[in-house]
């Protein structure tokens, strides 16, 4: 098999595309193929393909291509335009790249595949291109998969926000959480953002959620309000950010009491994780360390107990019995004369319709928070993103599920 055939084979061109010659440049360390089209060839129009008389030769163009051993591998082309009867002028589509494209199908495929295991500096540095061009290929990628993405039905949303930088800089994330991938990314946690991305969806997708789960964050929730109808029905208050202001609660009182008597200062010394540590994580030192401490009828410890309490509220298979029992944790911890303690079971209380809509819907956002740890790994990779644009596209490509490689 000479040069010439072995490039038709590999590069899978047929008639009427044919490598014309094979011209490899020591010097240069690459490798040119040139290819062209057969002179009894039959053009096509690239938007109707109907059949259509040639009317020039575009200038050469080149697209880089896998390598060859270790040379660069550039295909040279000049691509034919045709004038077709209802749409003019138009340039014909090449079989082995996209329109506008600069690199081959087969090269953006094997950069997909290398930039979906590193940072883009390392792919350009495994692939000798710059960091523009790998860029440039991420972002094609992304607006082809969003692009290819149907409208299957979402029927559970998780929200929440990420940082992007320091200073209180987010984007806010919607999460497919049955189909475990980034549905949207938009800028800062506003309530207008969360709504344009909610209004995204079709209406009669936003019509048949199931379910919509976020934390205790008022602009997220009045655009739930605005976008999503029958949203009290599908709002859901995750567990773990009333767990964490009923924690935070405890912590509190700890601080409060250490104010006071020497003694008790010294026994609660060092007892802060004590406190906070979840049952699940509790072992059985921390257990024997934690009765000794209640004997001392300490203020935290009631926090503490009313804290463990609230647990058994995600328990329940009713609404009507969540609230039955919320009433009475409420109750308690009103009258604990602990300020802290209060001012949680008051928030708790304005947020109950939401939080307790899970002892039927039975979604957190479990996966949403996973979700947003596997976007700050990309982000750390990456050592942080100066621009918000490439960090959306980069949360796509790598969370959002998307068909990215070209046909």
């Amino acid at each position: 098999m000479d040069d010439k055939s072995l490039y038709q084979t590999v590069l899978g061109l047929q008639h009427p595309w044919r490598v014309e010659s094979v011209d490899l440049q020591l010097t240069e360390e690459q490798v040119l193929v040139r290819v062209g089209l057969a002179p009894d060839g039959v053009l096509h129009c690239p938007v109707c393909d109907a059949v259509c008389a040639g009317y020039d030769q575009a200038d050469e163009r080149r697209w880089r291509h896998l390598d060859t051993c270790q040379y660069h591998t550039i295909l040279v082309s000049q691509i034919p335009r045709v004038r077709c009867a209802e749409h003019g002028v138009k340039q014909v589509r090449v079989p082995w790249a996209e329109e506008r494209g600069r690199f081959t199908m087969l090269f953006e495929t094997w950069a997909i595949r290398v930039l979906q295991e590193c940072s883009i500096d390392a792919a350009a540095a495994l692939l000798r291109t710059s960091w523009d061009e790998m860029a440039g290929i991420q972002a094609r990628a992304v607006k082809r998969g969003m692009a290819r993405r149907t409208t299957e039905p979402v029927r559970v949303l998780g929200v929440d926000e990420t940082s992007f930088q320091k200073h209180h800089q987010y984007v806010t994330v919607l999460i497919d959480i049955e189909q475990d991938r980034v549905v949207w990314v938009g800028d800062d946690r506003k309530q207008a953002t969360l709504r344009r991305g909610l209004e995204t969806l079709p209406l009669e997708q936003r019509a048949n959620l199931k379910a919509i789960v976020m934390d205790m964050w008022d602009p997220y929730i009045a655009a739930t309000r605005d976008a999503i109808p029958n949203w009290q029905d599908k709002l859901v208050i995750d567990r773990y950010h009333v767990m964490w202001h009923m924690s935070k609660a405890v912590d509190d009182v700890r601080i409060m009491e250490r104010r006071g008597d020497p003694d008790i200062r010294a026994l609660l010394k060092g007892t802060r994780f004590l406190w906070l540590r979840g049952r699940a994580t509790r072992k059985r030192k921390h257990s024997l360390a934690l009765n000794e401490l209640l004997k001392a009828g300490l203020k935290v410890g009631r926090a503490w107990a009313i804290k463990e309490s609230l647990t058994a509220l995600w328990e329940y298979k009713t609404i009507r019995g969540a609230l039955r029992f919320f009433k009475n944790w409420y109750g308690w911890a009103i009258r604990s004369r602990l300020e802290p303690v209060k001012r949680t079971a008051r928030m708790i209380r304005y947020y109950l319709r939401s939080i307790v809509s899970f002892t039927e819907l039975r979604y957190t956002n479990a996966r949403t928070e996973a979700m947003n740890a596997k976007i700050q790994e990309i982000k750390y990779r990456a050592r942080g993103y100066r621009n918000r644009d490439n960090f959306r596209m980069a949360i796509l490509f790598h969370c959002g599920r998307l068909d990215l490689n070209p046909r």
